[in-house]
């Protein structure tokens, strides 16, 4: 068994270990290692491997509370998770960039690696592709650079769009007209330039027709100069209205194309317009592709665990059918 003696500044100790040492046994229970407290000093017992690497995770979460961040579990499950990757010194990087502030003062930045190359593609490039699972971040960081662009005046307007399939439910049988019918499939859109802008902000500015939220079939027919462009759960979209929507792009504009090939509510037989542009467009030198994944989930951990177990599954259900298919 070997040792690793390590110094931690006092004042960061609770921080980083967490409430009743949650974040320190995660570290123990995940390496298979024992720490020792005494004062601001710790003692690693383990393999020499896992100390190398716990003492890593330590010191990352030790860099994240010296920038005044509060350490969470999503910050651990990371650290831990990058490990094998060899990139854990990076994690305190993503600190430093601050995309905006919500209403409420918090800063908006993205929290894992795969966000970081995310935000930096859609500053560089022209058309972006984001994919990934729920609760990477995907449509959010696209509304916060949206409207981070549209404060600097950088665009003219912000343009958020989404197709208005049904997961399950009819749209006929909504009450209202047209509009009520598709606001609910647009309303996490509302919910995000309401935290990052403030409501009365996004209602002046809906009045002047500088944000327009609004469901893909409204999109026909028009060509969108100087706008920031999003395109959300764009797996749902067939491969005409996608083509429809890329060839709206006008001088000036940033477009932003989100989407989940896991979870499609087109009718079954329909190719995803998603999927086919991926496929179309992949030589396309000004456009980026960032594939998010489990690692990038930042919301409760237990959704991480969700997103990892529904892809065990489904790995496992392809491997069957293949098997099936063999016979």
């Amino acid at each position: 068994m070997n040792e690793v003696i390590a110094e931690i500044p006092s004042e960061f100790i609770s921080n980083v270990f967490g409430g009743f040492d949650v974040h320190l046994k995660k570290i123990e229970r995940t390496l298979g290692v024992t720490v020792v407290l005494r004062g601001s000093q710790i003692k690693i017992i383990g393999n020499e491997a896992a100390c190398k690497d716990a003492l890593e995770v330590v010191t990352q979460l030790c860099r994240l509370a010296e920038k005044g961040n509060e350490v969470t579990e999503q910050n651990v499950n990371y650290a831990l998770a990058l490990l094998p990757e060899h990139q854990g010194g990076r994690i305190a990087e993503l600190d430093d960039d601050i995309i905006c502030h919500t209403v409420n003062g918090k800063p908006v930045k993205p929290k894992t690696l795969g966000q970081k190359q995310y935000v930096d593609a859609i500053r560089s490039r022209m058309v972006v592709f984001g994919l990934g699972p729920a609760g990477t971040g995907k449509t959010y960081l696209a509304m916060a650079m949206a409207i981070t662009a549209f404060k600097n005046e950088d665009v003219e307007r912000i343009i958020l769009t989404r197709p208005a399939i049904e997961a399950g439910e009819k749209l006929g049988f909504l009450p209202g007209d047209l509009q009520s019918k598709v606001d609910p499939y647009l309303r996490p859109l509302y919910d995000a330039l309401h935290q990052i802008m403030g409501a009365d902000a996004f209602a002046r500015n809906m009045e002047k027709g500088l944000i327009e939220v609004a469901p893909l079939a409204y999109m026909r027919g028009r060509t969108l100069d100087n706008a920031f462009i999003i395109l959300d759960e764009a797996q749902n979209t067939t491969p005409a209205q996608m083509k429809m929507f890329l060839t709206r792009i006008g001088f000036g504009s940033k477009v932003v194309v989100t989407g989940d090939a896991t979870q499609k509510d087109l009718p079954p037989g329909t190719k995803s317009g998603l999927d086919v542009a991926l496929k179309v467009l992949s030589n396309v030198e000004e456009i980026a592709v960032c594939r998010l994944t489990g690692n990038d989930v930042v919301r409760h951990p237990l959704v991480q665990k969700i997103v990892q177990a529904y892809d065990d599954y489904e790995k496992r259900m392809a491997n069957h059918k293949k098997k099936q298919e063999r016979r």
